[in-house]
């Protein structure tokens, strides 16, 4: 049997897996074979309506991207009781400036080591309260107490000493008196005898040879005199000089041994004064060095506030202004005694000397708040201090409008700042409402709405 020819404008056709169409018949003996004939796979017509919607979405997007640009960007949101509102008033003002500070003795003793030792004993815990001879601690140090017996050793020979020398110059001095005696009667026997020549020599009882050697014998007798009488007056007067300096050698090492003897003494730790014992932190075996800080001893009852003032805020503080100190329990009156010159870690020291009864709590070292008074302002436009709010500058604040739904953002010229409180030069008018918190997130809108 012939395989039957297809024609080549007839579709292929679509063999199936199973290949039952597939095979093909072999032919009979003797038959022709004809030429196999190869299936073309023809495509299948392109379709127009995917070019048409993709068009159609292009255009589309451009559109949407045109309104969006020309539209205005949505006013942001924010919650109303996240944010501060205060109101502009009319009224008095203070101005004022605020510091964190303690309370300090104004009388402070502080106890210090006079000389290195050992700590053998404490006596007073901080928070005591002491008198001024109360030991506060034992110090022991074996050099100081030999230094002290060497001292005392010395002192005593030198008083030997200027014993032995009063002694020796007092037997010299009798000594040269004797001496001048001596020569004194010499020399009046020697003159007699020369007067009693010369009468003998002029009887020629004698030659004029022995009555002019009589003479010489009695001149010299009086130079002897003269010389013994000198040495005597030489030594009468620095008698007084050596022992004026034997005497100042012995004060002087009076006072080595009675500083020896402090020393020794100084060991046993006195408070100096009558207070309240604080910072005593030693235990026995420690071993400290001269000079020390070992202890304080504060009056209680007179206190003073140290404030720290910031140092863009203490240009107008002066002394004499009214101050009022806040214990976190009680409020305390007090008066500026003292403004340091010096500025430490961005901040200036004022010092408040407190005035009448103090409370019960007042106690050296507690922390207390300050306000300092610096002037009263009457009949001006103030508000509530922003967060960014300068004094003499003008900032941009949210005014409520809209019924207080809505805040617009208007410029403001600030005047003189207090501690909550700063003054309205221009922008805004009484009864206004303005946010006093930080706004710097919506720095480039100028509208913002309130829930």
């Amino acid at each position: 049997m012939e395989i039957p020819l297809r024609s080549e404008t007839s579709r292929p056709k679509i063999v199936s897996k199973d290949g039952a169409d597939a095979k093909r018949r072999r032919p009979e003996a003797g038959s022709e074979t004809p030429r196999p004939r190869m299936d073309v796979l023809r495509e299948a017509p392109r379709s127009r309506r995917k070019p048409l919607l993709i068009g159609a979405g292009a255009g589309a997007a451009v559109l949407v991207a045109l309104v969006l640009a020309l539209m205005k960007p949505a006013v942001p949101s924010i919650q109303r009781t996240s944010v501060l509102i205060g109101a502009v008033e009319r009224g008095p003002m203070v101005r004022a400036v605020r510091g964190p500070g303690t309370l300090v003795p104004e009388e402070m003793r502080y106890v210090s080591a006079l000389t290195a030792g050992r700590v053998e004993r404490v006596f007073v815990e901080p928070g005591e309260t002491v008198e001024e001879g109360t030991v506060l601690l034992q110090l022991s140090n074996p050099d100081v107490e030999l230094e002290a017996l060497q001292a005392d050793q010395q002192w005593t020979a030198a008083q030997a000493g200027l014993m032995q020398l009063r002694r020796t110059l007092g037997t010299q001095k009798l000594a040269q008196q004797a001496a001048v005696a001596t020569a004194r009667a010499d020399w009046l026997g020697q003159d007699r005898r020369a007067e009693s020549d010369s009468v003998f020599a002029l009887r020629e009882l004698i030659s004029l040879n022995e009555a002019l050697r009589s003479r010489e014998q009695a001149e010299a007798a009086s130079i002897r005199l003269d010389t013994e009488e000198q040495r005597y007056e030489l030594l009468a007067g620095t008698i007084d000089g050596q022992l004026a300096v034997q005497a100042q050698q012995v004060d002087r090492l009076r006072s080595i041994y009675q500083y020896q003897r402090r020393r020794v003494e100084s060991m046993a730790v006195r408070a100096g004064a009558a207070g309240v014992l604080q910072d005593l932190s030693l235990e026995p075996g420690q071993w400290v060095q001269s000079g020390t800080t070992l202890a304080r001893v504060a009056h209680p009852g007179r206190l003073k506030a140290e404030l720290r003032i910031p140092q863009t805020q203490a240009r107008e503080v002066q002394i004499g202004q009214r101050a009022v100190i806040d214990t976190r329990s009680d409020l305390i009156e007090g008066q500026v005694k003292r403004v340091d010159p010096n500025v430490q870690n961005g901040a200036v020291l004022v010092e408040v000397a407190l005035e009448g009864q103090l409370p019960r709590g007042a106690r050296p070292d507690l922390s207390v708040d300050g306000t300092i008074e610096i002037e009263r302002l009457d009949d001006v436009l103030h508000v509530g201090r922003p967060v960014y709010g300068q004094s003499n500058s003008t900032v941009g604040l949210f005014m409520l409008v809209d019924g207080g739904s809505a805040a617009v953002r208007v410029p403001v010229r600030l005047g003189a700042s207090s501690v909550n409180e700063i003054e309205i030069l221009e922008g805004l008018k009484q009864g206004d409402e303005v946010i006093l918190s930080d706004m710097s997130r919506w720095d480039d809108t100028e509208r913002v709405r309130l829930k």
